[in-house]
């Protein structure tokens, strides 16, 4: 064991953080009841909560690095020096979908050198974050989990530039290219399946860094089992409930939250108490899963919880700008939690809401000119242009035909630019001709893509030029549903 090292880490990271402490949680953040504005926000939606429930809110967003991920973070960091798996001069490189990448961040304080690999499809103020937090990125126009019906058909040359860019920042980065091109064929493995958790573990083994593999870690649970709903507990009593009666609602990110709260409970209490929200397939909620792309994690344990849900982020964003405007920081993927525990507050019961980090990384897009559009909304809605923009696929004739039929088109209307020139659009911010013919004289454009994030990233790039162009939040996934894009789609 690296004792200075531990030493430095209690210091200045685990001092900071909810800790057991002579069989007491010290240093928790703020359990608030925050019924009132709850009620009154979800009735302008719609739905109203019976006058006995009531809702309280676990504000993670006042951890050390901005949100929950804090936790099982700095729970694995500390467990891995102290069995002498990490020690001081060693890389820690880790997959994130940002928040768990900018905890980590705090290790850099230590000497620790910290990477991340992320997708270009994070918003830009997570980007940001990581960046301020002294994380080293690693960029990959990859999904951190594949696409439904979509394992093994990603295009190998995308996978070859993916893995040059990545030995290309690891050279950057003072390593050597000899491990890497050593075990070349097992990494674009991985990126043709598009598994940048694996990626992260290949690399960590070929090189020797320390990879907390958040997706499979035990610990990730045990840090919400043994320290998270211990303190919730505490809260709880001071407020006229406990987790006795309280049921607990989260999104899914990795399955640590989800899990470690229902073992706690059920083996203190002998209950199921935890109702797990999704977004529906195809719709992009920062940081969290689908149920599709949950179901392939190991931590997934549906057996573990009371119920899964599914909510409209569409909806949710409303509710998120209405509590963030009454004082509330709280982050996009606790606003669909909320929603969900004010529909189930309509027949009374106690409600604790998981707010697993804060506004401000997302506050750019919450106040930006609308660009997103669901599908409900886009149906029918008068586009007189519908254009592809994907760099990796290209919608087959089947695809063509579902769009224009979901979109209220005529095939006609749809248009599908070079792959080639999609990827410059994205890459250089620069908008190629090929694609500005597609949209030219068009009085209401849409981009699709596979899930949205891709039309996204293009809408905003032709905004900066002062074109406005609408995005399909879920894309052609959404179009598809449960069976998948497979069939509507080929490798371009």
């Amino acid at each position: 064991m690296d004792g200075e090292l531990l030493s430095r880490f209690d210091g200045e990271v685990w001092s900071r953080m909810p800790r057991e402490e002579g069989g007491a949680i010290i240093g928790g953040t703020p359990m608030i009841d925050i019924t009132g504005d709850a009620a009154e926000c979800a009735a302008s939606l719609g739905v109203t909560m019976d006058p006995s429930a009531r809702i309280f809110a676990k504000m993670d967003a006042a951890l050390p690095s901005g949100s929950i991920k804090a936790r099982p973070a700095a729970f694995m960091i500390r467990e891995a020096i102290t069995d002498g798996r990490l020690r001081s001069g060693q890389v820690v490189i880790e997959a994130t979908s940002g928040n768990f990448g900018i905890a980590l961040g705090m290790m850099s304080k230590l000497g620790l050198k910290v990477v991340a690999l992320v997708s270009r499809r994070l918003q830009g103020g997570v980007l940001e974050e990581l960046g301020r937090q002294g994380v080293g990125i690693i960029d990959l126009d990859v999904d951190i989990c594949p696409a439904p019906g979509m394992e093994g058909s990603a295009n190998k040359a995308a996978a070859m530039a993916a893995a040059a860019n990545v030995r290309s920042k690891l050279v950057e980065m003072g390593m050597d290219p000899a491990p890497f091109d050593g075990a070349t064929a097992r990494i674009l493995e991985l990126l043709e399946a598009q598994d940048v958790i694996r990626l992260a573990q290949e690399l960590a083994g070929i090189y020797g860094f320390f990879c907390p593999a958040q997706y499979d870690n035990e610990s990730n649970m045990e840090a919400h089992r043994t320290i998270t709903a211990p303190e919730m507990e505490a809260q709880l009593g001071g407020m006229g409930s406990s987790l006795e009666r309280a049921d607990v609602v989260c999104t899914f990110g990795t399955g640590g939250t989800s899990g470690g709260i229902s073992r706690y409970v059920s083996s203190r209490y002998g209950r199921k108490s935890v109702h797990v929200v999704f977004p529906p397939v195809g719709q992009d909620v920062a940081g969290i899963r689908t149920k599709a792309t949950a179901s392939g994690l190991g931590m997934y344990r549906p057996e573990l919880y009371e119920a899964e849900h599914e909510e409209d982020p569409a909806a949710s964003r409303k509710l998120l700008k209405m509590m963030v405007d009454r004082g509330h920081d709280m982050g996009e993927s606790s606003a669909l939690a909320l929603l969900r525990a004010a529909r189930m507050a309509s027949d009374g019961g106690h409600y604790v809401v998981i707010v697993a980090d804060g506004i401000a990384k997302y506050k750019r897009a919450l106040e930006a000119k609308k660009m997103e559009v669901t599908l409900a909304e886009a149906s029918g809605a008068g586009y007189d242009r519908v254009v592809w923009v994907h760099a990796r696929y290209s919608p087959r004739g089947e695809g063509i035909s579902a769009m224009a039929a979901s979109l209220g088109v005529d095939e006609s209307c749809i248009e599908v630019p070079s792959a080639g020139a999609v990827e410059r659009m994205l890459s250089t911010g620069e908008i190629p001709d090929e694609v500005m013919d597609k949209v030219r004289g068009a009085k209401r454009p849409l981009f699709v893509c596979m899930g949205g994030n891709t039309s996204l990233a293009a809408a905003k790039a032709l905004a900066g030029k002062g074109v406005d162009v609408e995005s399909l939040n879920g894309g052609i996934m959404g179009i598809a549903g449960p069976a998948g894009p497979g069939g509507l789609v080929e490798p371009a």
